[in-house]
C-alpha cells in the first residue's frame, strides 16, 4: 500500500522529472481532455501505449505499474460487461451463466471497448504524470494554475496523512494477523470490518491533534506556498505547443478515415413519398 501512494519513484532524476512541473500538469490536464472526447479508440489507445512505454523507458518498477493499474483494471472490465450486455439491440454472441442466457450486442461491445480505453488512457496520463512529478510540485503547480487555496491545502493534509492512517491500518492488521483473526472467511470479513472502524476513528482523531497543533504554530486559515521559479523560454514555448499538439492529434483521430476503429454507424432511413 505505501508503494502504491509514494512518490519516491519521481524524485529519481530523469529527463521528465527535470521537466517544470507546470507544463506537466497542462500537457497531463490536455491530454485526460482529448482522452475524455474521444469518440473513436485511436487516440486513448495510443496515450496508454505512450505512456506505458514511457514508463517502461524511465525504469519504473513494472510490478509497481501492474499494481497501480490493477484497481481501475478491474472496475473497467465490470463497466464493459454492463455495457456489452445492456446496451444495443444488434445481437454478437450470447453466454449461458447459471442458466440464464445473456446476449453481448454489437453496439454495446463498442461502447464497452471505447469507455475501457478512455479510463485505461485517462488513468496511464495520471499515473505517468504521479510518476515523475513529486506530490508537493503537483499541488504547487496547481496553486499556479489558480486552484483555490482551500482545495490544495486539503489535498496536501489529505496526502500527508494517508502514510499515517496506512501505518496505523498496518499496525491493526499485523495485531489481528497474529491472534488468527484472518484464519477463516468468517473472521476475515470480521477482522476487515473491526479494522475499518477503527481507521475512521483514529482518521477523527487525527484531523482533530493536526487543527491543534496547526493552530498552535499560527494557522490562520492559509497555508504559506513559497514562489514558484519563472519560467524559462523552452517551458514557455511547451505550454503553448503542448495543447496544440493535443487538439492535432484530437482532430486526426477523430476525422481521420479509420472504420475500423470507430463504433458502427446505423444507417440511414430512407423515407418513402407521402
Amino acid at each position: 500500500m505505501f508503494e502504491l501512494f509514494s512518490d519516491i519513484m519521481a524524485c529519481r532524476p530523469n529527463a521528465l522529472t527535470r521537466v517544470d512541473a507546470r507544463v506537466k500538469l497542462v500537457s497531463g490536464v490536455a491530454a485526460l481532455v482529448v482522452v475524455l472526447f474521444s469518440t473513436r479508440l485511436a487516440l486513448p489507445l495510443a496515450i496508454l501505449a505512450a505512456c506505458l512505454v514511457a514508463m517502461l523507458a524511465l525504469r519504473l518498477p513494472l510490478r509497481l505499474t501492474l499494481l497501480r493499474l490493477a484497481a481501475p483494471l478491474l472496475v473497467v472490465l465490470i463497466l464493459m460487461a454492463l455495457q456489452a450486455f445492456t446496451q444495443g439491440s444488434k445481437p454478437l454472441f450470447s453466454l449461458t451463466v447459471g442458466g440464464f442466457r445473456i446476449t453481448a450486442t454489437e453496439e454495446g461491445t463498442w461502447r464497452a471497448a471505447l469507455l475501457g480505453s478512455r479510463v485505461l488512457g485517462g488513468v496511464s496520463v495520471m499515473l505517468l504524470l504521479s510518476a515523475v512529478t513529486p506530490a508537493h510540485q503537483l499541488f504547487h503547480a496547481l496553486r499556479w494554475c489558480g486552484v483555490p487555496k482551500t482545495w490544495v491545502e486539503v489535498a496536501l493534509l489529505m496526502y500527508r496523512y494517508i502514510f499515517v492512517l496506512l501505518d496505523e491500518a498496518g499496525d491493526v492488521a499485523t495485531a489481528q494477523r497474529v491472534r488468527l483473526g484472518y484464519a477463516t472467511l468468517s473472521r476475515s470479513l470480521s477482522s476487515l470490518g473491526v479494522l475499518s472502524g477503527i481507521v475512521i476513528v483514529r482518521s477523527l482523531d487525527q484531523s482533530a491533534r493536526t487543527h491543534e497543533a496547526m493552530t498552535l504554530r499560527g494557522y490562520k486559515g492559509t497555508m504559506p506556498l513559497g514562489p514558484l521559479p519563472r519560467l524559462s523560454r523552452s517551458d514557455r514555448l511547451a505550454l503553448l505547443i503542448a495543447p496544440l499538439l493535443m487538439a492535432g492529434l484530437f482532430c486526426l483521430a477523430e476525422y481521420a478515415p479509420l472504420p475500423s476503429l470507430g463504433p458502427p454507424r446505423a444507417a440511414p432511413v430512407e423515407r418513402g413519398p407521402r
